[in-house]
């Protein structure tokens, strides 16, 4: 298995040479050279799987460098119902990703895919606690460190953190937007005092800390004198990471072979529903992939129209879903690669426009046509009065509580129903991580694991900087030689 770059850069890569970095030299992303295939008979024989063994099948066919038994070890230190639990001890956590039957909604079965059963309660977990072990695993193996830059809309910053503290030769500068994520995500990062891990507060909002990242990422030489990693989704290993959990919702959400199920994927940097682009390029069968959005609707605009037009740092919205406020969605540069048949050089002009022009068409072209034709995408947009009225919905009608961001794949999904097709929901955290729209639907404060009460009444450690890669810089040359 060989890695290249979406921009053409044509030396080709093995997983340990991609997996500590993000962006290659050429600012491109990597993709495998051609996606590896799921047999019928290999989905077939998977069925009586664990979680963890199931990731390792998944993952040899990516990880070609790493020993099988190493590997394998890996996958069963990471994916156990000691990290996956919070105090919820039983047969769901030993699923680690239970699906749930919520009812039957226009003839088809409605699911939730359960992600949030991780150390922080939110979907990132299940990558980033794998590419936390990864990380350890070959940094010790070539006695090296790595110093992690990373940028956060709320759950990746503190699903890293907790993946990397403690962990050897590993340090974290975690820049995330000032004063936009919930108070139980600040208290999630900030709380921690661990001396290799440091948290930025950017005055900006995602995109500019997601800009800093990749400026960051294209100066070469800063790079390699630093050792700077990344576990943004730019990293393909967290694209591949959930892979795995498409794969095993698949399982549980049908009883034989070749039956098509539908994912609802709430989207914002477009690496979790990527990760579903690949797992049906892989053959997985996969009817329809669903984009929800919420009021920031770049990749619902471009899934319905063809137009693609990210929106500046004024233009972005702060809304009541905010790990989805996101205008520039980083892993949309690898579905656009498949799109035009990998083509490097036309997607690098495609990404000149965006500098020239602010955005590109692609209104009634062939490639428009295969977005939902040969790829399956679909997409809708989710606002505040939606999500609240979807979670008192759900609420009322299965017993479920959910949060805000689920609430908009759960609105979007009701939109893509196809009798007979199960829809499978991907949860993205538990409610209690966004307890104000949660007390507004619901008229009461959600529930949280025990671990997590009075968590905001913590000592917060962090410093508020400017949105400038230089001075992200100085703080990484700071805290590297420690």
């Amino acid at each position: 298995m060989q890695y290249q770059s979406t921009r053409g850069h044509d030396v080709p890569q093995h997983f340990s040479d991609i997996l500590l970095g993000g962006l290659a030299p050429d600012g491109g992303l990597y993709l495998p050279a051609e996606y590896p295939q799921l047999t019928t008979d290999e989905l077939e024989s998977w069925r009586s799987l664990a979680y963890a063994d199931l990731a390792y099948e998944v993952l040899r066919k990516f990880v070609d460098d790493i020993p099988e038994d190493a590997l394998r070890d890996i996958t069963r230190r990471t994916y156990t119902a000691d990290v996956y639990c919070n105090g919820r001890p039983g047969d769901d956590t030993a699923l680690i990703t239970p699906l749930r039957t919520l009812g039957e909604e226009q003839g088809a079965p409605l699911h939730l895919l359960g992600l949030s059963n991780g150390p922080t309660l939110a979907f990132k977990d299940m990558a980033m606690q794998l590419i936390g072990n990864l990380f350890e695993y070959t940094l010790a193996r070539d006695d090296a460190e790595l110093n992690i830059l990373g940028a956060t809309s709320g759950d990746t910053g503190s699903a890293a953190e907790h993946a990397m503290r403690g962990k050897r030769g590993i340090r974290v500068v975690m820049l995330s937007p000032h004063g936009r994520m919930s108070s139980f995500q600040r208290a999630q990062m900030f709380s921690l005092q661990d001396e290799n891990i440091v948290n930025l507060a950017v005055e900006g909002n995602f995109d500019d800390c997601q800009d800093i990242v990749k400026a960051v990422s294209r100066d070469a030489e800063f790079k390699a004198h630093h050792a700077i990693g990344t576990v943004n989704s730019i990293n393909w290993a967290r694209v591949v990471a959930q892979v795995v959990y498409y794969v095993h919702g698949w399982l549980l959400a049908t009883d034989g072979p070749g039956q098509r199920v539908s994912f609802s994927v709430p989207s914002g940097n477009f690496g979790n529903v990527c990760a579903g682009h690949i797992a049906r390029c892989m053959g997985l069968p996969i009817d329809r992939l669903v984009v929800a959005t919420n009021e920031n609707d770049v990749l619902d605009e471009f899934f319905r129209t063809g137009v693609y037009r990210p929106r500046s740092a004024a233009e972005t919205h702060h809304t009541s879903s905010p790990s989805m406020d996101i205008s520039k969605a980083s892993n949309f540069e690898r579905f656009l690669y498949d799109l035009v048949d990998r083509d490097a050089a036309r997607l690098g002009e495609l990404f000149s426009r965006l500098d020239t022009e602010g955005g590109f068409d692609f209104t009634g072209t062939p490639e428009f046509d295969r977005i939902a034709g040969d790829f399956g995408f679909v997409s809708g947009k989710s606002t505040h009065a939606n999500r609240v009225e979807t979670i008192r919905d759900v609420h009322e009608r299965y017993g479920v509580a959910i949060d805000p961001h689920t609430a908009d794949g759960v609105t979007v999904a009701r939109h893509h129903l196809t009798a007979g097709v199960p829809m499978i929901v991907l949860e993205t955290a538990l409610p209690a991580k966004f307890a104000d729209i949660v007390r507004e639907a619901l008229g009461r404060e959600p529930e949280r694991p025990t671990a997590f009460e009075g968590i905001e009444d913590l000592p917060q450690k962090f410093d508020v900087v400017p949105a400038d890669a230089d001075r992200v810089k100085a703080v990484i040359a700071e805290h590297a030689g420690r």
